[in-house]
C-alpha cells in the first residue's frame, strides 16, 4: 500500500530531474587594460613660460623735446649705431650758435690780451712801464685765456646736446617695446623705446612657492616649444625669486638657455620640465585600483588572455587620476582598468584588442 503511494512521488521527481538543465557557465565579461611599463625617472612639471632676453635697455632722450621722427617699430632688427628717433632740434641749434659765438669773442679777447701783454713785457724791459702795469697786463690776458677755455666747454656742451636730440641704438638688439609717438612732447630721462639683446636668452617660468624644495640653483630643465615640443633645449638655473608674488604665491624662476635652436624667438611660450631619477615605477590610471580588507590589488589578465587574477601590488604615490605601483607588477603585464569591482578571480574575460 505505501508502495503505491511513494511510487507517483518517484515518478514526478525523476520528470523534474530530467526537465532541469545544466547550469549555464559565467559570461564572459569584456575589459579595458592597460600594459605595464616601469619608469626609472620622474617628472618635474611641466610649467609654462617665456622666451625672454637677459639684458634689455629701456631708452630715452637725454635732452627733452618734440619727438618728430620714428625710425623703428616693434619687432625690428636694430644694429649698434642706428637711429631709432629724433627730437626737434631748433632750441639746440640756437644754442650751439650761441656758444660758437661766445667761442669767437673769446678767441678775440684772448688775442688782445695776449697782443697787449707782449707790448707791455717789451715796454717793461725798457723801463717805460712800471712792474704793476706789466702784471695789469700778464693778468687779463689769463682772465681772458680763462674765458676762452669756459666758452669752448660751453660750445662743447652745446654740442652734446645737439647730438643728444638723436636716439642711437648702443648695441646691436631687437626692438621690444615702444612708448611715445612722433608729436609728443617728452622730457628728459623718459623711457621711449626698449631695445633686447636676442644673443642670450632665458625662459622665464612661474613655480608655486609649495613646489620651491624641489628647485635647486644647479638643476637642468627640458625646455620645449609649446607650439612644437619636439623642439627642445637645455634651461639652466640662474636666478630664483627671493620672495613669492602676493596674488599667486608663485615664485619666478630664469633659466639661462644653453644654445637654443633659433625657433626659441623673444616672446614665444615654452614648457620647462626636469626628469629626475628614481625607482622603478609603473604609473596606472586610478580606477585599475581595487583597495579591499586594507589591501590594495589591481586585475591582471593572464597569460592565456582569457582570465583574470588578483594581484597585491604596493601603492608608492598618488596623483590627480593616476597612481605609481612600486612592487606587485611586472613589466608587460596587462592590467585591467575598469570595473574592477565587479570581477572575481579566474573569471573569463575577452581583450577587445586582441578578440579573444
Amino acid at each position: 500500500m505505501r508502495l503505491r503511494t511513494l511510487l507517483p512521488v518517484f515518478l514526478a521527481l525523476a520528470l523534474s530531474a530530467c526537465e532541469e538543465k545544466a547550469a549555464p557557465p559565467p559570461p564572459v565579461r569584456p575589459v579595458l587594460t592597460v600594459t605595464a611599463v616601469s619608469r626609472t625617472t620622474e617628472t618635474f612639471g611641466p610649467f609654462a613660460g617665456t622666451v625672454e632676453p637677459r639684458y634689455q635697455t629701456q631708452a630715452g632722450f637725454r635732452v627733452g623735446g618734440r619727438i618728430v621722427a620714428r625710425d623703428v617699430f616693434v619687432g625690428d632688427l636694430v644694429a649698434k649705431g642706428a637711429r631709432l628717433a629724433a627730437l626737434d632740434p631748433t632750441v639746440q641749434e640756437f644754442a650751439l650758435l650761441r656758444a660758437r659765438a661766445d667761442v669767437a669773442d673769446a678767441e678775440a679777447q684772448f688775442a688782445n690780451a695776449s697782443a697787449t701783454e707782449a707790448r707791455q713785457r717789451t715796454l717793461f724791459e725798457g723801463g717805460n712801464v712800471t712792474q704793476a702795469q706789466l702784471d695789469a697786463a700778464v693778468a687779463n690776458r689769463d682772465t681772458a685765456a680763462a674765458r676762452l677755455a669756459q666758452a669752448k666747454a660751453a660750445r662743447q656742451r652745446a654740442e652734446d646736446e645737439r647730438g643728444y636730440t638723436t636716439l642711437t641704438a648702443d648695441f646691436d638688439g631687437v626692438v621690444t617695446a615702444w612708448s611715445a609717438e612722433v608729436g609728443q612732447v617728452v622730457p628728459a630721462g623718459q623711457a621711449v623705446v626698449t631695445l633686447a639683446r636676442p644673443d642670450v636668452r632665458e625662459a622665464v617660468v612661474d613655480i608655486p612657492d609649495t613646489l620651491m624644495g624641489e628647485v635647486r640653483r644647479d638643476a637642468e630643465f627640458t625646455v620645449r616649444l609649446l607650439a612644437a615640443p619636439s623642439v627642445v633645449a637645455r634651461g639652466r638655473v640662474r636666478e630664483i625669486g627671493p620672495l613669492a608674488e602676493a596674488a599667486t604665491r608663485t615664485r619666478r624662476i630664469r633659466m639661462t638657455l644653453v644654445s637654443p635652436p633659433d625657433a626659441f624667438r623673444l616672446g614665444t611660450t615654452v614648457t620647462v620640465a626636469l626628469e629626475r631619477p628614481t625607482e622603478p615605477r609603473i604609473r596606472l590610471p586610478a580606477t585599475a585600483l581595487l583597495e579591499r580588507d586594507g589591501r590594495t590589488a589591481v586585475w591582471v589578465v593572464r597569460p592565456d588572455g582569457k582570465a583574470v587574477a588578483r594581484r597585491d601590488v604596493r601603492v608608492a604615490g598618488r596623483e590627480a587620476d593616476a597612481i605609481l605601483v612600486a612592487a606587485g607588477l611586472q613589466d608587460g603585464e596587462a592590467v585591467v582598468v575598469a570595473g574592477v569591482h565587479s570581477l572575481a578571480e579566474g573569471q573569463a574575460v575577452r581583450l577587445p584588442e586582441t578578440g579573444l
